[in-house]
């Protein structure tokens, strides 16, 4: 197996890696190679799926459908297919997965070490709470784990951060569909309570929030909701994919063009609401037809914060906005959903509340207001997210989750050289109780 010497970063290209990296393309050519970070396509934003100055391997050739029971569901695949593929493999037989998060490039490995969510967190949980059985390399051996065969160990390995072993496959149980399209009202909200009214309302399988994060005064939190349903009608004609061909200049995403945008977009939607037919890989991932979308941002990228308050927090996530809003810094990337308490694991993201979503270019104001929102979201009882997270410090983040501690532990078992460390991991201690 041949290593090769790169300079890679994540989705954010905010920050960067220089080392080793290996692309096995069978079982046997992983387990002959010493181990290492096991990584996806890097849709992680920040420095999870960095080792700067070390090796890593790269999962994405180990990306073959294993097996499929078309009476239970129930789907086996390598680690490295992406979530978008099983898509387009299962939705024409019937069948879908009954978590998708924001983009459809984003593997199955990295689905589960992440215990991604969707729009409908609210009434189907996280993704790893649909994860049948995982087979991890730990030191060369291939160990299946089950909540029933190794509960501790599934735990620390669905939203674990590879920190357990490589995930090599998965069984994960599909959700029988009828039709390839989804039935999506959308509704313009004049403002922050109307906003949270609608998605504490909703009782849709799908719900998400676009927010203008511009607005301010009364128009504060002003944005769509859309609610989506799987329905029968035929898949409207696929939207031909784009690719942004070159870096943008520092200045494309200036506060004027911000706001502008976000005028048009806002107002693309009638006030009396409108209900249109998506193709799923449209509602599900809107954004993976802009191929390279992430270099609207300039040479410098971008940084997401993204966090969870509970939901007696409302107040603090509006307060919260409300910074965002007036530093004049926010892109038009901004999201709200309601999450339900569902999570598979130990360091697993969700909880009970709201989510906030921003991007922001990386510039030294942007950082300054992140750590200050990072400190509003302490303050509230609130997470933050670790696959979108670059900027955090180690005590506020490790208190946001409980389970730390029996994490560690487990983490350690697996891996007591501490071999599978990434920059994120040792940025923010997390191997240490």
């Amino acid at each position: 197996m041949t290593w090769k010497h790169l300079t890679y970063t994540g989705w954010g290209r905010a920050l960067h890696a220089h080392g080793e990296m290996a692309r096995p393309e069978r079982v046997a050519d992983l387990r002959a190679l010493p181990p290492a970070p096991a990584i996806g396509n890097r849709r992680s934003y920040g420095d999870a799926c960095l080792n700067n100055e070390g090796r890593t391997v790269d999962m994405t050739r180990l990306d073959r459908l294993l097996s499929f029971d078309e009476e239970t569901g129930l789907l086996e695949a390598e680690a490295g297919i992406t979530l978008g593929e099983i898509t387009r493999l299962m939705a024409p037989r019937g069948w879908l997965l009954p978590v998708l998060p924001g983009t459809g490039f984003a593997t199955l490995g990295g689905a589960i070490a992440m215990d991604v969510h969707g729009k409908n967190h609210h009434n189907a949980g996280s993704f790893g709470q649909h994860v049948a059985a995982i087979r991890l390399l730990q030191n060369g051996k291939l160990r299946g784990v089950t909540a029933k065969t190794a509960p501790t160990l599934m735990r620390a390995t669905i939203g674990g951060l590879g920190q357990t072993g490589a995930i090599v496959s998965a069984q994960v149980r599909m959700m029988p569909v009828e039709g390839e399209t989804m039935r999506v009202r959308e509704s313009r909200v004049g403002g922050w309570d109307e906003h949270i009214a609608l998605l504490d309302a909703s009782d849709a399988t799908y719900t998400v929030g676009w927010l203008d994060a511009t607005a301010r005064g009364d128009a504060l939190g002003r944005g769509i909701v859309e609610e989506g349903e799987i329905g029968p009608d035929p898949a409207p004609a696929p939207r031909k994919a784009h690719t942004v061909p070159f870096t943008a200049p520092h200045w494309a995403l200036s506060k004027p063009i911000v706001r502008a945008f976000n005028e048009v977009y806002y107002r693309r939607v009638p006030a009396a609401g409108r209900t249109v037919s998506r193709r799923f890989e449209d509602f599900f991932f809107p954004l993976d037809k802009i191929h390279d979308w992430n270099r609207l941002y300039g040479r410098r990228g971008f940084h997401q914060f993204q966090c969870v308050v509970p939901v007696d927090q409302a107040a603090a996530l509006r307060a919260m906005l409300e910074r965002i809003a007036n530093s004049g810094l926010a892109s038009p990337l901004a999201v709200l959903k309601r999450l339900g308490s569902g999570r598979g694991g130990m360091m697993s993201f969700p909880m009970a509340g709201y989510t906030l979503a921003v991007d922001f270019p990386n510039r030294t104001r942007a950082r300054g207001l992140i750590r200050a929102l990072e400190a509003d979201v302490a303050a509230a009882n609130g997470r933050l997210y670790f696959a979108k997270d670059a900027l955090a410090a180690p005590e506020p983040i490790r208190a946001m989750y409980p389970e730390h501690a029996d994490w560690a532990a487990e983490a350690a078992k697996a891996d007591p050289d501490g071999v599978l460390q990434t920059d994120l991991i040792r940025r923010l201690g997390l191997r240490s109780a």
